[in-house]
């Protein structure tokens, strides 16, 4: 059977201020009404002989993960945690455990959640053509068909005369531009997609032949995972202790049975704001403009708001990018950049790299709407049918307002409901709960007072997603 392993880890930096830590890129929809992350799911559909999807995704995004292949239509799958991000050696490891568990001639199918394929039943093409040489043993990567000089990617040269599944010859590191010319005239290199069909049981083979400490360490991890809701969880010392390395560096660059299979689909890994501005329909002046944008006399620009105007006069060659909190304005020549300084915003502790104003959580979402000394006021969503964990804070007292829908709240030893234009007060120190019993989303306004206004001061005692060990370890997981 076919194995679809869909790898979800990846920050997206270079997308930053839209793409962040705890909501990066493979999440949002960049480049249609689906999230990457759906895309990437949905265009397997149509594949013969395909088992249940397997999705390997970081401890913090498991919520996030999970509603997305649902509201995809996948109920289904299998959702491996990694509790720190190691390459995608490891998580091709893991994958393939599992995939063994049900299929002793499983064939995966590795995916990055994040990359734009414009043509699906190309793509799909191509997987069938891959698979017979990938259940003859060889390890199978996609090389995309060229369409112009790239310095930005690696490249898979090849023997143009050798037909639809060819012989690796190398692996090339990313060229200069004078290099990547002569690459793409001769015609035997293409881009390296970073897109597999492996044999699971013969990827193991060449993992353990190569990087045995990687095979050992996954091995370990996997042998001690734990079922945890709709999650497989490994086995946190262990995998935390495997070395971080590619599948390329791995495997792949060192295996003699490395094999090719040429795609041409309309493919990007929608790697920086230029790369999202080709993905994207321009005007007439080779603008890209989305939400709230009015422009006169600009040009080439990629202009994006999430929510205030932007008023764009004479500009060139610009990538302008609004959210909430942060604004980013640069050379459409510099965008590879951003990635420089969401590291020097990392440095000096700056929250704008990890999570937007509006923070989703596995009951909903929350928004932070304005803050100072000892106060800040949030938005709350709370969705039909769930409800936050029952919780105590030591150092804020909160006071909840209903604009929308139905709550019931707990609050110590009583439970009652509230509806729209009625309040209640939660003093600091009391155990409280909130939940949406109605069929619409419950929408309160949260005013909390007290000397620490920190996520982190969250003390819980019952929740029905799986919180509590993650509270009490100062996990930042809000309420």
């Amino acid at each position: 059977m076919l194995h679809p392993v869909i790898l979800c880890g990846g920050s997206g930096s270079r997308l930053w201020p839209l793409s962040r830590r705890l909501y990066p890129k493979q999440f949002l929809p960049l480049c249609g009404e689906r999230t990457m992350l759906q895309a990437s799911v949905l265009r397997l559909e149509g594949l013969e002989e395909r088992d249940r999807t397997i999705a390997v995704a970081n401890e913090s995004h498991r919520f996030l993960v999970a509603q997305q292949l649902r509201e995809a239509g996948l109920p289904e799958s299998d959702l491996i945690l990694e509790p720190a991000g190691r390459n995608t050696a490891p998580a091709v490891a893991v994958a393939a455990m599992t995939a063994l568990q049900r299929d002793a001639d499983a064939v995966l199918l590795v995916t990055p959640a994040d990359h734009v394929i414009r043509d699906d039943e190309a793509f799909r093409d191509a997987v069938r053509t891959g698979l017979p040489s990938a259940r003859a043993g060889r390890l199978v990567v996609f090389g995309i068909v060229p369409e112009r000089p790239e310095t930005g990617y690696g490249y898979i040269r090849t023997d143009a005369s050798q037909g639809d599944v060819r012989r690796v010859a190398e692996f090339v590191e990313k060229p200069d531009a004078q290099r990547a010319e002569a690459f793409v005239a001769s015609g035997d290199y293409f881009w390296n997609s970073g897109i597999f069909l492996l044999g699971a049981r013969r990827y193991l083979e060449e993992l353990g032949r190569h990087r045995p400490e990687i095979l050992a360490a996954c091995e370990s991890a996997f042998g001690g995972t734990r079922r945890d809701l709709d999650f497989l969880r490994l086995e946190e010392t262990a995998f935390d202790d495997c070395p971080a390395e590619s599948i390329d560096y791995a495997v792949m660059e060192n295996t003699a049975d490395a094999a090719m299979v040429p795609l041409g689909c309309g493919w990007s890994d929608v790697g920086s704001w230029t790369a999202l501005q080709e993905e994207s329909e321009p005007t007439e002046d080779g603008n890209v403009l989305v939400g709230d944008v009015i422009a006169e006399g600009a040009s080439n620009s990629y202009i994006h708001s999430q929510g205030r105007l932007i008023a764009a006069i004479g500009t060139r060659d610009q990538v302008i990018v609004e959210t909430p909190d942060a604004v980013l304005v640069a050379a459409r020549e510099r965008v590879q950049d951003v990635r420089d300084l969401v590291g020097r915003l990392r440095s000096s502790g700056r929250a704008e790299i990890d999570v937007h104003r509006e923070v989703f959580r596995p009951w909903g979402s929350y928004e932070g709407i304005a803050q100072a000394d000892r106060f800040q006021v949030k938005r709350i969503v709370v969705s039909p049918g769930q409800r936050l964990s029952l919780q105590m804070h030591h150092h804020r007292a909160e006071h909840w307002i209903v604009v929308r829908g139905t709550a019931r709240v707990t609050r110590d030893d009583e439970t009652f409901l509230l509806s729209e234009d009625q309040s209640t007060y939660l003093p600091l120190g009391a155990r409280h709960c909130l939940e949406n019993p109605g069929v619409i989303p419950l929408e309160l306004i949260e005013v909390q007072t007290g000397s620490y206004l920190g996520e982190d001061d969250i003390v819980r005692y019952d929740d029905i997603y799986g919180r509590v060990e993650a509270a009490e370890n100062k996990e930042p997981a809000g309420a």
